[in-house]
């Protein structure tokens, strides 16, 4: 029988992230997003749809 694909999941490793991330410890993926690149997207698509 082949193995589920969850089963791969290590369990304990995504509680102390989870863990770490409701503390505040884990910046990671807010440091990936440029925020002001966001808001500028988010406005151009803004202006694009009031444009229709």
């Amino acid at each position: 029988m082949k193995q589920n694909q969850a089963s791969k999941t290590n369990a304990q490793k995504v509680r102390q992230q989870n863990q770490a991330s409701a503390q505040g410890q884990n910046q990671e993926f807010a440091s990936e997003t440029d925020a002001q690149e966001v808001r500028q997207q988010n406005q151009q698509s803004a202006q694009r749809n009031r444009q229709r």
